[in-house]
């Protein structure tokens, strides 16, 4: 909690963006803090991985992931974007990793 609000990590795959953005509105005025993703790589960033080398698409991409999870570090929660119920590698290490902090974890979808 940050004063009154208790803050949320948004979770899932960046090719729910449409998603993602109408959680955030919506855990936003239920009156809670929400850290979302930096960029959709997905479903329209597409220019940031257009001119990497190899070496590079990869390391960011570990830096990435790193940073989400100090973005779990900071909340209280994270809530899962799983759209048709889908969670890839990435957000399963991530739902795991919140479980091993003690951190609440929600669903979009049941």
């Amino acid at each position: 909690m940050v004063g009154n609000y208790k803050v949320i990590t948004l979770c899932g795959s960046t090719r729910f963006k449409d998603a993602f953005m109408e959680t955030q509105k919506k855990l936003t005025l239920e009156g809670n803090i929400v850290i979302s993703v930096g960029l959709f790589g997905h479903s329209g960033d597409n220019e940031v991985w257009e001119d990497m080398d190899e070496g590079t698409l990869t390391r960011t991409k570990q830096m990435l992931d790193d940073m989400h999870k100090r973005k779990i570090d900071l909340a209280d929660e994270i809530f899962v974007i799983n759209v048709g119920g889908y969670i890839g590698d990435s957000t399963k290490s991530e739902i795991e990793y919140a479980t091993q902090a003690g951190k609440t974890v929600r669903y979009l979808e049941n």
